[in-house]
């Protein structure tokens, strides 16, 4: 969760830039004063729990038009293993059917779920090396091919193999993240 926390001041400056909000608005949306939302988004100063919650609410990916439910169908159409999430909190958005038949559960039962607690070591240092590639600071970051390790996991199994991560925002300016399965 830590490396979420970081990057939480920077998809919050992100948003409100994306969405024409002041500081001092933020501040207000968030019970907070504005020199508060400085130091988060500057990262001097770290969010409490409460904080941390509502903020992610506020700049977590949402599919809410009618582009966004197309991106949806499309990955639900992917003719190989693919998923989209969240970029910021890695709620799960949609999933192509292949990918659903890899799930050991109802996938339906994951949409708006966080996948952070099945992420592979091997995913978990791609993820950490994403700020130093600009992924997070970038509108349009180059998509990034890693390896994926296994993650043993029987609801949501990671096979060792390759996969292509794209960051792509969405109509309400928030960012999503593509997962295609490589090999």
């Amino acid at each position: 969760m830590l490396i979420l926390q970081r990057r939480l001041g920077p998809a919050l400056r992100r948003w409100r830039a994306l969405n024409r909000v002041k500081q001092s608005h933020a501040a207000e949306r968030l019970g907070v004063a504005q020199s508060t939302i400085s130091r988060w988004e500057n990262g001097t100063q770290e969010m409490e729990p409460e904080q941390r919650a509502r903020t992610e609410a506020l700049v977590s990916a949402r599919l809410t038009s009618a582009g966004d439910a197309a991106l949806a169908r499309l990955v639900h159409g992917q003719s190989r293993g693919a998923h989209l999430i969240c970029d910021q909190s890695h709620r799960l958005l949609a999933l192509s059917t292949v990918r659903r038949r890899e799930f050991g559960c109802d996938a339906d039962d994951l949409i708006g779920e966080s996948l952070w607690r099945f992420i592979t070591e091997d995913l978990a240092k791609v993820e950490d090396g994403l700020n130093g590639l600009g992924w997070f600071d970038l509108a349009s970051p180059p998509e990034v091919v890693a390896e994926t390790g296994a993650n043993g996991s029987d609801v949501v199994p990671i096979r060792p193999g390759r996969c292509r991560l794209t960051r792509m925002l969405l109509s309400d300016g928030t960012a999503a993240r593509l997962v295609e399965t490589l090999s």
